[in-house]
């Protein structure tokens, strides 16, 4: 076996016969992770104060290690059908993200203020869901959303109507009491998704019976909407579980 197609298997899981991750992608899922931490404990200046040398020196040790295997994936990538030359993965979308990273290792050390910049870490987690088992899953989540595309649709359309009509019924019952926040239509959307959502800040009440009427109205209403698109996933779910195991019967018995 030649390097390159060792360092395909271990990187690339479509290369790889067995299922799961490899060790070596097991070791960059933990990198990524240590890294998006070390970015968000940046942010606490308690954890900070009296640590930057540290912090400089796990940013370039992270650098060197993701730019190795950067390196390897660019090498490695016309071992996949899918990519003729190195220079066509490195135009694809995940290799230019991998890239953008890397520079968000470096910006900080130049003096460059990048704690926007620095959150593109968080997209390496993408990785998650293009190794082993986290691709399956993915496409299972994506196929239950496609064939029950039509009743989410029927459901958000249902509950914007619903968010349009509570909207109105306080426009119409607090305009007088509460003109600030009940002045007009769209300044009572706010109130409802608060309501719709069962979230309830609390922040804006209504005050007058018919107001209050509404607002009951409206809250008993939202549960049952929240509800809707939440059972129609579920029950796509299940099923693509039920097929899943299904065909995976199948195989097993064929072989």
């Amino acid at each position: 076996m030649t390097i390159r197609k060792a360092l395909s298997k271990a990187l690339d899981p479509s290369a790889r016969k067995e299922q799961g991750l490899s060790k070596t992608n097991t070791c960059i899922i933990i990198l990524i992770c240590l890294s998006i931490g070390i970015g968000i404990a940046e942010t606490e200046i308690t954890l900070t104060e009296g640590l930057g040398n540290i912090y400089d020196t796990a940013h370039l040790i992270f650098f060197a290690l993701f730019a190795v295997e950067y390196a390897a994936r660019l090498y490695s990538a016309p071992e996949n059908p899918r990519y003729k030359t190195s220079i066509a993965y490195a135009l694809t979308l995940s290799s230019l993200l991998d890239l953008l990273v890397l520079l968000s290792f470096l910006l900080p050390l130049l003096g460059l203020e990048t704690s926007l910049l620095r959150m593109i870490r968080a997209a390496q987690l993408v990785r998650l869901a293009k190794m082993g088992s986290y691709s399956r899953a993915l496409q299972m989540i994506y196929k239950a959303i496609k064939d029950r595309r039509y009743e989410l649709t029927v459901s958000v359309i249902i509950a914007l109507s619903l968010m349009l009509l509570s909207s109105t019924a306080l426009y119409l019952a607090e305009r007088s009491s509460q003109p600030e926040a009940f002045g007009s239509i769209p300044r009572a959307m706010w109130w409802s998704v608060a309501t719709l959502t069962t979230v309830g800040y609390g922040d804006v009440v209504p005050m007058t019976i018919l107001g209050r009427i509404a607002a009951a109205l409206t809250a008993l209403t939202g549960i049952g909407i929240i509800a809707l698109p939440t059972g129609i996933l579920a029950g796509a779910f299940s099923e693509g579980m039920q097929g899943f195991r299904s065909k995976s019967t199948e195989t097993e018995t064929e072989n």
